[in-house]
Parts: structure tokens; sequence; C-alpha cells
């Protein structure tokens, strides 16, 4: 998919793309320069381990986005593949 670079220097990603990954204004993501080609994913969601009732229980220190039904559904599909 083609796209162009703005005077500003960012980089207009189609909004075909945008759904497919999920992303939202303000969403953080990386960027990463592999092998002369740019890598964008959805940056890591930082997290906390608290303890209730002796038991450990990880939690996002800040919401992430839900999930569509959809995209639950993809991701039960990927895994049984």
């Amino acid at each position: 998919m083609r796209t162009t670079v703005d005077a500003a220097g960012r980089l207009v990603v189609p909004k075909e793309l945008r759904v497919a990954l999920g992303l939202e204004p303000g969403r953080a993501v990386d960027i990463v320069f592999t092998d002369g080609r740019l890598e964008i994913e959805l940056a890591p969601v930082e997290a906390q381990v608290v303890r209730e009732e002796g038991l450990p229980r990880i939690t996002a220190v800040e919401q992430p986005p839900p999930l569509s039904d959809r995209e639950i559904r993809e991701a039960i599909e990927s895994t049984r593949r």
C-alpha cells in the first residue's frame, strides 16, 4: 500500500491498516528500522503486579483500549491454526 510523507515528516497510515492494527488516536506504537524497512507495531502496555488476598494479579497501569468482538474472534481463530 502506498502513502506519502508530508512536509513535517509525518507518515500517513491508510485507514485500512489503522483499522487492522487497532490504531486509535493517542495509541503508542513502536517503530523500528530493520534491513531498510520501517516496522510499526503496537507498543506494549505497561503493567504492574498487585497482590490481592495473597495472590498476584497483573494489572495494566493505563487501561488499554477495549477489544472488539471481531478482534477477539480473530485472536481465537489464529490460535486454532
